[in-house]
């Protein structure tokens, strides 16, 4: 994942969920803050560790797995979601 080198993905941390750059930050939190309205700012503004770039790559991300092909398996059973 060299095209996002900002977002880490470690078992250890946040149960393998992605972070920016390590940290106990997980990519859906600056998400549901940006989904919120919240601006970069203001999202820096809560976690000062934090960088404009990190914002922006936790988007690029976002798009990225978004743009991803989902392949349905076939089930022997169906599954309530």
């Amino acid at each position: 994942m060299n095209q996002f080198p900002r977002i880490t993905i470690n078992p250890k941390v946040c149960l393998g969920e992605p972070t920016i750059r390590g940290m106990r930050i997980t990519v859906s939190i600056i998400l549901k803050q940006v989904a919120a309205g919240m601006s970069h700012d203001e999202i820096i503004g809560a976690y000062p560790e934090l960088e404009k770039d990190d914002i922006t790559e936790t988007l690029k991300f976002a798009a990225w797995l978004a743009s991803e092909k989902v392949r349905s398996l076939p089930l022997t059973e169906p599954i309530n979601v």
